[in-house]
């Protein structure tokens, strides 16, 4: 009788790791990438992670970032963002999944997770990137600050401390994952909704440039930053709910969990913040207060104008969206069916000045006035904005669409946010069941299609349909597995 082998074992230049094997996969969770973002370091950019003696164990799903979650209705969550606030100082840290064989130079894809900038972590179980591993790359999942913490941009501290993360959890791949077999010159990062949010701004920060080769921005885009005087009277309204300074002193004296009630109570659609910019537009919709900010050595000018300079060219970029976005967040709560015409506006009008002339382009008078909102914010906070991420971007482009509608909520969730990713992962059965998000049976050979696409473009930047440009708007349709000519959208003459 053979002997099982031993655990795997990787040298890295702060010490050596120890992981674990899973069938023909090699995992190490929770490598430290930065030092604990606590004390003096707590408001400050990302410091390397102190050096180790011996062999640390890496087989712990470990800390993560401090938030609290929200549960919707009927639906499962916590396969799609991770269970939550585990405790603990060093979460600035990333897993690594790997084929358990010593080929090299595989391509490497780097996963940040989404969670509105507030919520989420490298553990949620639709994202497990054994799967990418199984089938031969080296695949990387994030930790990185949330909240106050990584999106507020406080008076004496460095703005955009979450996008820093990323920025150097990056640089440690680049560094490192040689050592797991993989290329740093082949690195593609992917990531969905605020993870594809951050993506999207990293393709054009001068602090990202020559990380990765090519990004995969799934439900998101560049349009989703402030300038930082809009995002400061954010800082004042938290200084005022907690009756603090609106400085580092002050917010670093609160507790964490008080720091959590707090966004919380900021976060809700009924308290009053304006968070609106020069044009009298909420880039943002109300879905999270905490977004990065342009204006910085991270982002100096808003991406779109980045990207219209030239920014971001050298990197290959497929980005895309889910035809029915919205439904994520206004089905499960019955807003769509109950909504009328008078309460759809006002809504809309938070975000958006010329609210009743969307609502009247998306049907508003002739169809269910929440029918029409829905429709008109995927587009508007989704959809349309992708699109334009795609016109400015002058480096190689392509574009998806994922319209596969799932059977949750009697049919009616459809084609929403965040479907996608137990596709693009292959990881069908976390979310599957009466309450996933996928229904009962999802179809594994969209799946296994949706992967390898995935794979496909991370490897060598192939992907079954021709670029995208403003003229031909080629949009690669992933169900139907073909791509076609898509015109512009109602939302177009609304935005930027």
């Amino acid at each position: 009788m053979s002997a099982s082998p031993p655990p795997p074992v990787v040298p890295t230049s702060s010490g050596d790791l120890r992981g674990r094997r899973l069938a023909a996969v090699q995992h190490f969770a929770s490598v430290p990438y930065a030092a604990p973002p606590v004390g003096a370091r707590r408001f400050a950019p990302p410091e390397p992670a102190p050096a180790w003696q011996g062999v640390r164990d890496a087989t712990d799903s470990g800390p993560t970032a401090p938030q609290r979650l929200r549960p919707v209705p009927g639906l499962d969550i916590a396969p799609l963002v991770g269970t939550g606030w585990t405790r603990g100082d060093d979460y600035l840290t990333l897993d690594v999944w790997r084929p358990d064989d010593d080929r090299t130079g595989l391509p490497v894809m780097v996963f940040v997770h989404g969670g509105a900038f507030v919520i989420g972590s490298k553990d949620a179980s639709v994202q497990d990137g054994a799967t990418f591993a199984r089938d031969g790359v080296v695949c990387v999942s994030i930790n990185y600050r949330l909240g106050i913490d990584g999106f507020l941009p406080i008076p004496g501290v460095p703005t955009n401390l979450g996008l820093r993360d990323i920025v150097a959890a990056l640089q440690w791949v680049r560094a490192e994952i040689a050592a797991f077999g993989g290329d740093p010159a082949n690195v593609t990062v992917f990531g969905e909704s605020a993870g594809a949010m951050a993506i999207a701004d990293l393709v054009v920060s001068p602090l990202a440039a020559g990380l990765f080769r090519r990004a995969i921005i799934q439900s998101g885009h560049g349009a989703m930053t402030r300038s930082v005087p809009i995002a400061r009277r954010l800082v004042t309204k938290l200084a005022k709910l907690l009756k603090i300074a609106p400085s580092r002193d002050g917010f670093a004296a609160v507790p964490t969990e008080t720091l959590l009630d707090a966004v919380e109570k900021v976060s809700l659609p009924t308290t009053r913040i304006d968070l609106r910019g020069e044009d009298g537009r909420e880039p943002v919709f109300g879905i999270s207060r905490f977004v990065p900010v342009h204006g910085d050595d991270v982002l100096p000018l808003p991406p779109l104008d980045a990207l219209k300079s030239g920014a971001g060219k050298d990197v290959d970029v497929l980005i895309g969206t889910n035809a029915e976005e919205m439904n994520l967040y206004l089905v499960p709560s019955g807003v769509r069916d109950k909504i009328g015409r008078l309460l759809s506006w006002f809504v809309l009008r938070k975000s958006q000045p010329r609210a009743w002339a969307v609502l009247k382009a998306y049907g508003a008078g002739r169809r269910p006035a929440g029918h029409a909102l829905t429709d008109a914010l995927t587009d508007l906070v989704f959809r349309w904005p992708a699109r334009r991420f795609a016109e400015e971007h002058q480096g190689r482009t392509q574009v998806y669409e994922f319209e596969w509608r799932s059977p949750a909520f009697a049919g009616e969730l459809g084609a929403a946010h965040a479907v996608e990713n137990a596709f693009v992962f292959d990881t069908l059965a976390t979310v599957t069941g009466p309450e996933g998000l996928l229904g009962e049976s999802p179809p594994q050979q969209l799946a296994s299609r949706t992967h390898r696409l995935w794979i496909d473009f991370a490897r060598d930047g192939s992907f079954p349909s021709k670029p995208f440009d403003r003229d031909s708007r080629q949009v690669y349709r992933i169900e139907a597995g073909e791509a076609a000519y898509e015109a512009p959208m109602p939302a177009a003459p609304f935005l930027p």
